[in-house]
C-alpha cells in the first residue's frame, strides 16, 4: 500500500472503527497529517501571524481528520488484538503516548484475530500443481 493509497483508504473508512489496519496505512495517515498541518501552519505565517482564515483552514483540517486518526488508531490496536478503549492512553500525557507509539509500531497479529482477517495475508492463495490439477 502506498502513501496515496493508505490515505485514501482511512478517508473511506472514516468512521470504521472494527477491522484491522495495516502499519503503512496508519503511519502513512500520520505522515499526511503532519505534511497538512506542517503546510497550513506555513501558508498562515506567510498570510499573517493573526489571519483568522489561515486559522479558520487549520481547525477544518484538524476537525475533518479528528474522527479518521481515532479510526485508524481503534484499527491499529485491533491489528495487535488489542481493544480500541487503549486509544484512551492519549489522555495520559507522555507515558500513554509511548505507549500507543510503541503499539503502532508493532506486527499485526499474524492471521485472523478477535477483530478480523489478518490484512497482510493474500487474497487468494496463489495457483499451484494441487489447485489446477496438473502434476
Amino acid at each position: 500500500m502506498g502513501f496515496g493509497g493508505a490515505v485514501a483508504a482511512v478517508f473511506r473508512h472514516y468512521a470504521q472503527f472494527s477491522g484491522r489496519s495495516r502499519r503503512a496505512e496508519y503511519w502513512y495517515f500520520y505522515l499526511f497529517c503532519v505534511l497538512v498541518s506542517i503546510g497550513l501552519d506555513i501558508l498562515s505565517r506567510v498570510l499573517a501571524p493573526a489571519d483568522l482564515l489561515a486559522q479558520l483552514v487549520q481547525l477544518i483540517f484538524a476537525l475533518a481528520t479528528l474522527i479518521p486518526s481515532i479510526s485508524v488508531g481503534v484499527r491499529r490496536l485491533h491489528d495487535i488484538d488489542r481493544t480500541g478503549w487503549w486509544m484512551l492512553l492519549w489522555l495520559v500525557p507522555f507515558l500513554g503516548w509511548i505507549v500507543l507509539i510503541v503499539f503502532a509500531c508493532l506486527r499485526g497479529t499474524d492471521g485472523p484475530n478477535r477483530f478480523g482477517p489478518d490484512p497482510l495475508a493474500t487474497e487468494t492463495p496463489a495457483p499451484g500443481p494441487a489447485a489446477d490439477g496438473a502434476m
